[in-house]
Order: C-alpha cells, then sequence, then structure tokens
C-alpha cells in the first residue's frame, strides 16, 4: 500500500513524540519549540475543524495564504489528515473554488473575496493567541479551533489522490511522500541534523517552491526544523540563532547569506 503524508506524520508521532519538531521564531525574537506530540494536538484538532465545524470532504480544496510558521505546517498535515487538497496561495491570488481558506492578517480581505465557504483567520503568534481584530465573517483560528478534539484518526484515504495545487502541477499523496524522502536522501538527512530554514519575513508558503517538500523530508528523516525570519541585513542576529539550535544545516531562502558566516552551517540547495 501506497504510503500517504498523513501516515508518514502519524509514524513520525508515534517514534518520537516528545522530542523537538519544530523551533519557530519571529522577527521579534520571539521563540516557540513544538515536540511532534504537541504539533499533532493542533493537527488533530484543526482536522477535526475542518471535518466536524467545515463539513471537509476528501477532495475538497483548501486555500492555505500563510507564509513559513509552524501553523502552517499544521494546515498543510490537517488538510491532508481528512483527504482535504492544500492550495498555498502566492499574495492574493487565491485559488476559484476553495471550500475553506486560512490567512494571516494582511490577506484575510482576499480571502473574503475568493468566495471561500469559510474563511478563518490566524494572528501567526508564536503561542498561537488570538486576532487581535475578528473582521465580519471570518472565524477566528485560535478561538474556533480549541472547541475541537484533541484526537483525530487520518481518513484511509487514496495515496493516489490529489494532496497539493500549486502553479502548473498537482501532487499526490504518493509523490508527495516520494518528493520528500528523495529530499532528503538528496540532504543526507538522517534525523541527526536540526534543519534551519531562512524566509525573509511574510514570505508566503508559496513562494518556498518546495514548502511542502521540504516538511515530508524533514517528516521522512525526522529531522527538527528551526524557522526564522530575517534577511541580509540580520545575518549575525540569524546565526546566532541557529547556533543556540544548534542547527547543522540551512535552507536560506531569504538571501541573507547566513551560511557563510555561521559555523559548521551546511547549505542546503
Amino acid at each position: 500500500m501506497s504510503e500517504t503524508p498523513a501516515r508518514l506524520w502519524r509514524d513520525l508521532v508515534a517514534a518520537s513524540p516528545a522530542h523537538p519538531f519544530v523551533t519557530s521564531y519571529d522577527t521579534s525574537g520571539n521563540r516557540v519549540e513544538l515536540s511532534p506530540a504537541t504539533l499533532d494536538n493542533w493537527v488533530s484538532k484543526t482536522a477535526n475543524m475542518l471535518v466536524d465545524g467545515f463539513g471537509t470532504q476528501p477532495g475538497d480544496r483548501v486555500a492555505v495564504a500563510l507564509p513559513l510558521h509552524w501553523q502552517s505546517l499544521v494546515w498543510l498535515l490537517s488538510c491532508w489528515s481528512v483527504g482535504a487538497v492544500a492550495v498555498p496561495v502566492d499574495g492574493d491570488a487565491f485559488p476559484d473554488g476553495a471550500q475553506t481558506a486560512v490567512a494571516d492578517a494582511a490577506r484575510l480581505e482576499a480571502a473574503l473575496d475568493s468566495g471561500a465557504e469559510e474563511v478563518v483567520g490566524t494572528s501567526l503568534h508564536p503561542l498561537g493567541l488570538p486576532l487581535k481584530e475578528v473582521p465580519p465573517l471570518v472565524l477566528d483560528y485560535t478561538t474556533e479551533v480549541r472547541a475541537h478534539g484533541d484526537h483525530f484518526a487520518p481518513y484511509a484515504l487514496d495515496a493516489d489522490a490529489a494532496a497539493l495545487e500549486e502553479p502548473g502541477r498537482s501532487w499526490t499523496g504518493t509523490e508527495l511522500v516520494a518528493a520528500g524522502r528523495e529530499r532528503a536522501k538528496a540532504w543526507g538527512l538522517t534525523g541527526r541534523e536540526r534543519v534551519g530554514v531562512v524566509a525573509a519575513p511574510g514570505t508566503p508558503l508559496a513562494v518556498l517552491g518546495g514548502g511542502a517538500a521540504l516538511l515530508m523530508a524533514a517528516v521522512a528523516a525526522a529531522s527538527p526544523l528551526v524557522l526564522a525570519e530575517g534577511g541580509p541585513g540580520e545575518v549575525s542576529e540569524l546565526a546566532q540563532r541557529l547556533a543556540m539550535e544548534r542547527a547543522t544545516a540551512v535552507l536560506d531562502t531569504s538571501g541573507s547569506g547566513v551560511a557563510a558566516v555561521a559555523e559548521g552551517l551546511r547549505e542546503l540547495r
């Protein structure tokens, strides 16, 4: 039987529930660390919200207008747990026909104009605090999701059904798992590494181009991720954060050049 992203994730949670998996920094230096078990609690709650709250069915499309952030990883994993198709959004170009759209505060107006049946807003606060202001017809993610159950058993899904849509192509679950394994092998990830991911503030998940494959590579290799926002003017701070987190490899999409100044840090391409 072909593997699905949800099955690969469940295997990681079962094998290493308490080890750090995602450490996330924002531009202010606020830090939050989540284990697979903690992240999975958010995944389960979000999956239950999609199914019980929004009536999401396998094959429904969910527009994900979020930057690279621990919550964007939650939304990808939740979509794949219920068989929904995740559609990362670049800018305000929301897809037609999405049943649900989730967006940060800057893109909520575009999400409301997208025609999605459900629009969810998130503050992206490191600790998951609610939005300061909730526009009409928008559900606050933090407030809404906390009412849903802590456990969710992923559906028995067709691994060859669509799981992700990017401009120009659609990925099945089987293809995502294969891409993740291939990326982990190409990068030499064995689970002993901590992979730093540096992106300019607010960079959409869609712009990273390999956001889903990156997540799948980390899941397949059980390699923890360190997510940091920054750019060329913050290379010293970025290097210090990655060193403090004991990152051994970095995927730098910001152009900061942090790998060149951080001792022992291998650059991934």
